[in-house]
């Protein structure tokens, strides 16, 4: 299947933003850069948090793409979706909380923030390896790690919605994705569940989907009304960002099933992105572990000056970035494959009449 250089741009720039808003939120770091920097600090802690519709919107994009390849599914082939899709997510996590757990606990010996999670008990790791902890409500051994939990539930809602509707998918997931806009996505009491978070995620199915009509325009057009409608009954800046990259993509979508030419870019920066995009969710789930230590150093260091904190900034950001690439390579994709291959070989060895 053909790259789509503008999933990997916009995984790229989320994936940035979310380093850039939890440099803004937390430890001394964040304080100094306040002080020294207030308006670009409050620009990444109020809007660097809305990545995550980025993340919402792709995440339904892509659920789409892959089942409508599989219009009709039987219960064992929608099991073994959210089974693959569980190992897909969960693998990569555990990894890194192997790198989150110590690093906290080094950083605890070396100074004293709130916001340096605690040694985890039996019940929290659990709730962990099997993403539920949203639910459970035990708190976050890295942060981030409540929307890979959110991820899995609404993987799981989209497929059960394919498995009952059958070819009316679409006809589902625009019900529940109103349902949520309109309903379940005013009630922040609901933002431990996947529900809350599905208009953003149906919204990018639906984009997909758009893209597929004889007249995606109009198609795009009425979901972008929808959009409309739901932000007059309640306007939230998030809905209306997911709105905005769900029609972006619906759009490019289009142009590509037409073999338009939409984006002109360098080689080389369609290479880079596609490379960056890769490794957008290693930064995501690795980042934070440097974030933490960054400002165990600095506070130890009593490094009381803003040259001090840029450098140390700076250099967790660098640092993030080096260690995402060692992740992927050496963690994240060894793991990918291991799964493929498992994964092939079950079905090889199922008796014929599975």
């Amino acid at each position: 299947m053909r790259r789509n250089s503008l999933i990997d741009g916009l995984k790229v720039i989320a994936s940035q933003l979310i380093v850039w808003h939890h440099l803004s939120a937390y430890g001394p770091l964040s304080d100094v850069w306040d002080v020294s920097a207030t308006l670009s600090s409050d620009w990444f802690f109020e809007y660097g948090r809305m990545a995550v519709q980025f993340f919402l919107v792709i995440g339904g994009f892509l659920a789409a793409r892959a089942l409508t390849r599989q219009a009709y599914l039987k219960a064992s082939d929608a099991a073994s979706l959210v089974v693959r899709r569980y190992f897909r997510l969960a693998l990569p996590l555990l990894a890194a909380l192997a790198i989150a757990i110590p690093s906290s606990m080094l950083a605890r010996y070396w100074a004293t923030f709130q916001f340096f999670p605690a040694a985890p008990t039996w019940g929290q790791f659990w709730s962990h390896v099997l993403l539920i902890q949203t639910i459970t409500g035990d708190k976050s051994l890295s942060a981030g790690v409540w929307y890979i939990a959110i991820d899995f539930q609404l993987y799981i809602l989209i497929v059960v919605l394919a498995w009952l509707g059958g070819g009316l998918l679409r006809w589902g997931v625009a019900g529940v994705m109103l349902a949520s806009l309109l309903h379940f996505n005013r009630s922040s009491d609901l933002d431990n569940w996947g529900i809350y978070f599905f208009g953003a995620y149906g919204l990018g199915a639906l984009a997909y989907w758009a893209a597929s009509y004889r007249r995606p325009m109009v198609q795009l057009g009425l979901l972008g009304l929808i959009v409309v409608v739901t932000l007059v009954v309640d306007f939230r800046g998030r809905i209306a960002l997911a709105g905005c990259i769900a029609v972006l993509l619906g759009w490019f979508q289009s142009r590509d099933r037409s073999q338009l030419a939409v984006l002109s870019m360098p080689p080389a920066l369609a290479r880079a992105l596609a490379v960056w995009g890769d490794r957008s969710y290693a930064l995501f789930l690795v980042h934070f572990s440097v974030v933490m230590l960054a400002n165990a150093v600095y506070s130890r260091l009593e490094w009381d000056s803003t040259a001090g904190a840029t450098c140390a900034i700076m250099g967790c950001w660098a640092m993030s970035m080096g260690l995402s690439v060692i992740f992927e390579r050496w963690v994240e994709r060894p793991l990918n494959r291991l799964q493929s291959r498992v994964y092939h070989r079950s079905k090889t060895t199922q008796p014929s009449f599975l």
